[in-house]
């Protein structure tokens, strides 16, 4: 059943709903976010990590749907954010950085990261970054998931602000049962909360179910109700914090005061950062695509997310993506528009000055559990099936060595790992299949020309001298063994090797090297190397012709031949060996009607007949006997010469028919069908031919019957022949 077209109210209501729904999805998340961040920082930090993540949403909320390319998706902070910053702030910390410092330099990872964007979308390569193979991505959100988890375990334990997971595991007279209990509550909301009721998300369900939870254990321990110096609680807001303008002017001025040295601490992180950001953004792209039928330019898209991040960068938020939750959400409500995004950055700044009172009773455990469950649901689950299959084995090893090493070492050396296993990848995907794609002995396969049978069976008869090999897919470093052992085994038995690269998609310098030792085998034994089919241009942009004479595999001086086609290639490896046969080939003498085989059967009478209403014709070479589309729709016999038969495919490309030579008959298509000729015939020699016009031939079934049938049979003959060589090459195709 359609969906009815909304109206622009129904639009605008939808719009206002999901972006509402979107915010109360996305801000619980955003502050833990903002919270794990800050956290390891010490002091009141975490207070201002709560309000670093919410106006990270404002931001993400207000600038991606306004300049970014898809009009459902909700963007704010999120994981792999939280991951990397977070990584970095431990970091900065053991190196004795200050707290002011290392918020500085957080920030400046998040701008820098938000240009890589920007740059990448300018460069419009927004659509190759989706391309990167599953098992690394897997591995990678899998890593910052268990990265997150670890990161907050000591949070929910109660553990003091900068303990790691090792050092709160070893003490655990450091834990907090309060916070215990309260992470647990959360826990078991956050899993359980879409069962209890879908009207409220389970993030904003389970907040509150921790908020009350602490309330409630501070009944009981007054302690707990006091928000100054308590560990346990996000905390009251740093005070002296100024507006949103006087934070920007703030964190501009800090930005500038920054030096060479500290500068070279964030780029890498900082590309690491916008990577993940702009993989994380398009992959969520894709799956609102695909749920809404919707369409979004990726390219546009980074631009928008980049000066989103600027944007929260400068105002001391949390950079972030397109996320999945939130957007499902908005999608769910009835967010047909980017107004459904501008509306959700709009709410959380009303949420941000309405209810900032309330971050400080936050409890940091429930954040903290929250923050696990969203890294456990970040765990590709699935992925462990692969180890089970012999075939996706080592996609399986991909993934943990990418989780490995992003928990032992760190996100930024995950990320090259990433990248070097990714090439691995391609390498093996490419050398899974055979670079033969077929091989074919000299005597299956002939040229299209035209021969009498006692030149066939001399060519029969030498057909072991010829094999013909199509190659296929990549021919690189990763396939030149799987190459040279292929054509290693012909190099002493064979005197003609032909190449078809049709097929082919690109050609390395390594594969090149191959097939040059390969030719220089041939060379010492008096043999050829032949290649035809070759690709004008490849995805690459690489002219494979040029870069195979350049290389120096193809010279006119040597054993190393190139041709068009095929067909071309075994033509002219049927004349060298026509040369060198002990055949007469100096009667080139034109045939008259009588030598011709298909008038063995008629009397001189009509073939008297037959020549008073033929036209003989002389043509040099290169010259059409006919043109596709145009002249008369009449036949042709071939008294001498070569004719070639051409069908026009695309602008000055051809395809190759057959060749004709003397005593064939040509143009009976146009004649049979009256409807023109389908074909150019284009002369190779000095050609004589006679021409038989179809009034003329009617004129002439009407006196001699027997004569005109034997003209129709020699007409269908060669049809039902040329049928056959199609059908054989379509079979081939499909093979």
């Amino acid at each position: 059943m359609e969906h009815l077209p909304k109206t622009p109210r129904q639009a605008y209501m939808g719009d206002l709903w999901g972006g509402l729904a979107a915010m109360l999805v996305a801000l619980p998340s955003a502050i833990a976010f903002g919270v794990a961040i800050h956290a390891p920082l010490g002091g009141s930090l975490a207070a201002q990590g709560a309000v670093a993540g919410i106006l990270g949403a404002i931001a993400m909320g207000l600038v991606a749907p306004v300049f970014g390319g898809s009009t459902r998706l909700i963007s704010a902070p999120c994981a792999p954010a939280a991951a990397v910053l977070s990584a970095q702030a431990i970091a900065f910390a053991q190196q004795g950085l200050r707290p002011a410092q290392v918020l500085v330099l957080l920030g400046m990872i998040g701008l820098i990261a938000g240009g890589m964007q920007i740059v990448l979308g300018l460069a419009r390569v927004g659509r190759l970054i989706k391309y990167i193979p599953y098992p690394v991505v897997s591995g990678y959100l899998s890593g910052v998931g268990l990265i997150i988890i670890a990161s907050q375990i000591p949070r929910l334990l109660g553990a003091d602000g900068g303990a790691g997971l090792w050092a709160a595991l070893a003490e655990p007279s450091s834990w907090k049962w309060q916070a215990v209990t309260v992470g647990l509550v959360v826990i078991a909301v956050m899993l359980l909360g879409s069962r209890l009721t879908r009207a409220v998300p389970p993030a904003i369900l389970s907040l509150l179910a921790g908020v009350v939870t602490y309330l409630a254990l501070g009944l009981a321990d007054p302690a707990l109700m006091d928000t100054d110096g308590n560990s346990l609680l996000v905390g009251t807001l740093v005070e002296g914090s100024g507006g949103l303008g006087d934070v920007a002017g703030t964190r501009w001025r800090a930005f500038r005061a920054l030096d060479t040295a500290l500068l070279a601490k964030v780029l890498l992180p900082a590309l690491t950062l916008g990577v993940l950001l702009s993989i994380d953004t398009l992959k969520t792209c894709l799956v609102i695509d695909a749920m809404s039928g919707s369409h979004h330019d990726s390219d546009r898209e980074l631009i928008g997310q980049g000066l989103a991040n600027m944007t929260s960068a400068m105002l001391g938020g949390v950079p972030g993506a397109g996320t999945m939750g939130a957007s499902l959400i908005n999608l769910s409500s009835g967010g047909t528009s980017r107004l459904s995004g501008l509306m959700c950055g709009v709410f959380s700044l009303a949420a941000f000055l309405l209810l900032a009172p309330l971050i400080a009773w936050v409890p940091v455990a429930a954040l903290a559990a929250i923050l696990m469950i969203i890294g456990l649901r970040m765990i590709d689950r699935h992925s462990l099936a692969f180890f089970f299959t012999r075939s996706t084995r080592f996609d399986f090893m991909v993934i943990l060595a990418v989780i490995l090493v992003a928990l032992f070492v760190n996100l930024i050396a995950a990320s090259g790992v990433g990248v070097a296993l990714a090439i691995l990848l391609f390498i093996r995907e490419n050398t899974r299949s055979s670079v033969v794609r077929h091989r074919i002995e000299g005597s299956e396969i002939f040229s299209k020309r035209s021969r009498n049978r006692r030149d066939m069976e001399l060519l029969e008869q030498g057909g072991a001298e010829t094999v013909v090999f199509e190659l296929q897919g990549s021919l690189f470093f990763g396939t030149a063994s799987q190459l040279h052992a292929a054509l290693e085994a012909e190099a002493e038995a064979r005197k003609y090797v032909i190449l078809s690269m049709r097929r082919v998609q690109s050609l390395d310098i390594t594969a090149t090297h191959v097939l040059e030792q390969i030719k220089d085998r041939l060379e010492e034994h008096g043999a050829y190397l032949i290649f035809c089919d070759i690709p004008k241009g490849l995805p690459s942009g690489l002219k494979m012709k040029r870069f195979l004479k350049e290389t120096g595999v193809v010279r006119p001086t040597n054993k190393a031949l190139a041709f068009r086609q095929l067909d071309d290639a075994l033509e002219w490896v049927e004349a060298q060996k026509l040369e060198e046969m002990p055949v007469d080939q100096s009667d080139v003498r034109p045939l008259d009607l009588r030598d011709m085989g298909l008038f063995a059967n008629c009397s001189d009478a009509e073939l008297a007949a037959l020549e008073a209403v033929l036209e003989t014709r002389s043509l040099p070479p290169d010259k059409k006997v006919f043109k596709a589309g145009e002249g008369e729709e009449g036949l042709y016999l071939i008294r001498r010469g070569a004719v070639k038969i051409l069908v026009p495919i695309h602008k000055k490309e051809t395809y190759h028919l057959t060749t004709c030579g003397p005593g064939d008959i040509i143009g009976g298509m146009g004649f049979v069908e009256a409807r023109g000729h389908i074909a150019d015939a284009l002369t190779l020699t000095e050609t004589e031919v006679y021409a038989l016009s179809r009034s003329r031939f009617d004129i002439l079934a009407a006196d001699h019957p027997h004569l005109a049938l034997t003209i129709i049979q020699a007409v269908a003959v060669g049809l039902s022949a040329r049928l056959r060589v199609t059908i054989g090459e379509l079979q081939a195709l499909r093979g």
